[in-house]
């Protein structure tokens, strides 16, 4: 991911075993980490049981917030893909029954929003 993309706040994937590696106190037993994304200093991890947002805060990054989301708990997502003009995808998901979308993610072209849109869709719709 080019730090222009990152400036612009678009996620690049992460490969699984880094993340792994990063990760692994967060993960219970038998979950798996099936596709990771970074954002600037954010990250979130789509796994076997949920999606893990983790949140740096502060100048140095050292104080993290995780949050946890059930697929369950996910009422809808949508999917919009990179343009001609417009060369990011956008993932939104809806917690719940919430009428705004709770979680907005902009991904560069390298990203497959496809694929990011069939992984959900197969945890979600389960």
């Amino acid at each position: 991911m080019s730090i222009f993309s990152s400036i612009l706040g678009n996620a690049g994937t992460v490969e699984p075993e880094k993340l792994k590696q990063e990760y692994a106190d967060l993960l219970i037993p038998d979950e798996e980490i099936q596709i990771g994304f970074k954002l600037l200093r954010d990250t979130f991890i789509f796994t076997t049981k949920r999606l893990i947002l983790i949140d740096k805060q502060g100048i140095t990054g050292k104080k993290l917030e995780y949050l946890s989301i059930n697929y369950k708990s996910i009422s809808r997502f949508s999917i919009e893909t990179a343009g001609t003009f417009d060369l990011d995808a956008e993932l939104k998901i809806w917690i719940s029954s919430e009428s705004h979308p709770s979680i907005s993610r902009r991904f560069n072209k390298s990203v497959n929003v496809y694929e990011v849109q069939r992984l959900l869709a197969k945890n979600v719709l389960n």
